[in-house]
């Protein structure tokens, strides 16, 4: 049977479908050209993304002589390079060193990365979050009125920490997401976002939300054979009020309990802009005997994550697994290789949609979940104008994974 149907032209690549839109009798062409821009601080997810969509392409390309007649369908590489050059003055520019008229772009940006420096005033400054973001813009602005269509893909979702206002403070996610509707951007594809109601700031412009869950699930099946999805045997854990949502959903596509976390504050202290955390107390049934399973978006320190596992190893959780999307790790890895060698965490699992340092990706307890072939399937979605509905719904995807593995 061909992978497209004559009607819907569904294809099929392992377990994810998608449907393409027709145009007149051909299905199959895409939008524009594609090009991939990849910023410094996301080259190597770049670079894996272009591999994928390669042999993405190639795996269908006999099945549809049509795709043969299109321009730019296959590449050896979809890139189109750009220098983000620095005057010693500190100041930047853009500059897009190949023809990007009539593409449809994908701008591919790491607000995380700290590992770039760049000097200045005979200093050496590592980029910052703020320093990323305006490489993005600059790029942009480089290629406004020459493109076909402008996508951002930001994983880490800059400012996203800050999503709404408390008393007199600044809301620069929403100011961000307004920006890159002024400068013409279509679509912003972000993941697991602490809010996604930030996305109400720019109504005008496509905004991608996507889910890590099957991902990260699987990676744990894999690195753990015997992981047992029972009533009696797992829980899942909310490591605080603000995750509850999405642990809901791990717990109820797993079939498991749901423990969550919540912080208790000092009210009458500020310290860094906010109020100190005094204790986690745990609502939810016994963990004892029990693996436990912590979700997060985001591991920044892992004060918390660390301090939430002791809790509940010293209340009889049999094993401590930690998922999250983005593993900042911003105090460094100590911490969390003495958990690891004291038994308080068995693993931690995160994807590669950011810069991971080589000294975590050394460390035993860690697991990285590999993006790359799914953004792949994004982008070749998005070029054709095809829904992405099945692609970021993760429920059924999740039951055929644990039906697959008798779980």
């Amino acid at each position: 049977m061909n992978r497209y149907s004559s009607e819907t032209s569904t294809y099929q690549n392992d377990s994810n479908y998608f449907t393409y839109n027709q145009y007149g009798d051909n299905p199959m062409l895409p939008l524009a050209p594609i090009g991939l821009i990849a910023l410094k601080g996301a080259v190597t997810l770049s670079q894996e993304i272009n591999e994928s969509l390669l042999t993405r392409r190639q795996s269908y390309l006999d099945e549809n002589q049509q795709t043969d007649a299109v321009p730019g369908f296959i590449r050896e590489d979809y890139h189109v390079p750009v220098s983000t050059l620095r005057f010693s003055s500190g100041e930047g520019k853009a500059v897009v060193e190949r023809t990007v008229r009539g593409h449809d772009l994908y701008i591919i940006c790491d607000v995380t990365n700290h590992s770039i420096s760049y000097a200045m005033r005979g200093k050496t400054n590592y980029m910052s979050p703020d320093d990323h973001y305006q490489d993005l813009k600059r790029v942009i602005l480089a290629c406004s009125g020459k493109a076909r269509r402008i996508n951002v893909i930001m994983p880490y979702l800059y400012e996203s920490r800050q999503h709404r206002r408390n008393s007199r403070e600044s809301l620069d996610c929403a100011h961000m997401l307004e920006e890159l509707d002024e400068l013409g951007v279509s679509n912003v594809i972000t993941f697991d976002v602490h809010d996604d109601r930030v996305s109400n700031a720019a109504p005008t412009v496509g905004f991608e939300n996507v889910p890590t869950s099957y991902q990260i699930l699987g990676k744990m099946i894999e690195s753990i054979p015997d992981l047992c999805f029972e009533h009696d045997k797992t829980m899942v854990i909310s490591p605080d009020e603000g995750a509850i949502s999405r642990t809901m959903f791990y717990a109820s596509v797993l079939g498991v309990p749901l423990g969550t976390f919540y912080k208790r504050r000092d009210y009458t202290v500020v310290r860094d802009g906010r109020n100190p955390i005094i204790a986690h107390e745990f609502l939810g049934g016994s963990v004892d005997g029990r693996d436990a399973i912590l979700i997060d978006d985001i591991i920044s320190s892992g004060e918390s994550m660390l301090d939430i596992a002791r809790t509940l190893k010293k209340n009889g959780a049999r094993r401590i697994l930690c998922g999250a999307t983005f593993g900042l790790f911003a105090n460094g890895l100590e911490s969390f290789n003495t958990a690891y060698e004291e038994g308080t965490i068995d693993a931690v699992f995160c994807t590669n949609l950011i810069y991971r340092s080589p000294e975590l990706l050394a460390t035993p307890w860690y697991y990285d979940v590999n993006m790359s072939r799914f953004l792949a399937l994004i982008i070749d979605a998005l070029n054709h104008n095809a829904s992405l509905s099945t692609l970021l719904d993760s429920t059924d995807k999740i039951r055929e994974l644990l039906n697959e593995r008798n779980l």
